[in-house]
């Protein structure tokens, strides 16, 4: 996992005790746990999350926070969050193919049918973080996740041109495309409520170029061969034109 809900309240309840080496040791250990999905092994953990130098309160909070098993140490509220995640995942892969699926000889281009299931820069991006809260509270979702959403189209088609620069028109661009997917719709008739459920939208929409359109690949022109990228992608137009399966193989 490259995201996890953080729980201020719950987090200080569970760790006011801690001193400041602790505290840090705890968070690299979440982090490092979320991020492999697997338990822990004690062995050279200390050095793994950066904190060689302080092994010992590294090992006194994997004691008192994770709980030791034969296959290493596990967190259990950790582990509800992975499974959560895994579900939603899972949930999204079944059903792109019915989604995004190329409709049979005779068949009505069908639209998608259901709600799909979602990183490498660390710094935010977006800077019209009033006009997007106003937004996104306005149709009762979160703030769009842009990072992740540029994470997910790299996963899914990192041949295709990646943007140094996401400001201004296009992040208004994917802005917009995140609240018109989240709407219940022809294309997305139960859409979604929350950053979980749009960025497992937006995972099997990146998803579905990569694998069922000729835009992956691109086409050949006169000179050379024209590739799309994000930004093409979120315009409007040429965003209705994909979901209607145009550029279907």
């Amino acid at each position: 996992m490259h995201f996890y809900q953080f729980h201020i309240g719950d987090y200080k309840s569970h760790t006011h005790h801690l001193s400041l080496i602790e505290d840090l040791a705890f968070r690299r250990l979440l982090d490092h746990y979320y991020l492999h999905e697997a338990p822990i092994k004690q062995r050279d953990i200390a050095r793994q999350i950066g904190m060689r130098d302080n092994e010992q309160e590294v090992l006194t909070v994997l004691s008192e926070f994770f709980v030791s098993t034969e296959n290493g140490f596990i967190n259990p509220r950790a582990d509800e969050e992975i499974a959560k995640y895994r579900k939603f995942s899972e949930d999204g892969k079944k059903g792109a193919a019915m989604r995004w699926h190329k409709p049979a000889d005779g068949e009505a281009n069908s639209p998608p049918n259901a709600t799909p299931m979602a990183t490498n820069n660390h710094k935010p991006i977006t800077n019209n973080h009033i006009q997007e809260s106003k937004d996104s509270l306005s149709a009762g979702l979160p703030t769009c996740p842009h990072q992740d959403i540029l994470n997910l189209y790299k996963k899914h088609l990192p041949q295709l041109a990646q943007p140094r620069v996401w400001d201004g028109v296009r992040q208004t661009n994917l802005r917009q495309r995140w609240l018109q997917a989240a709407k219940p719709s022809v294309f997305s008739p139960q859409g979604y409520s929350s950053q979980a459920e749009g960025l497992a939208w937006w995972d099997s929409f990146f998803g579905y170029i990569a694998n069922d359109t000729k835009l992956a690949q691109g086409f050949e022109t006169k000179d050379r061969t024209w590739r799309p990228d994000l930004v093409w992608i979120v315009n409007a137009t040429n965003f209705a034109k994909i979901i209607d399966g145009k550029y279907q193989k």
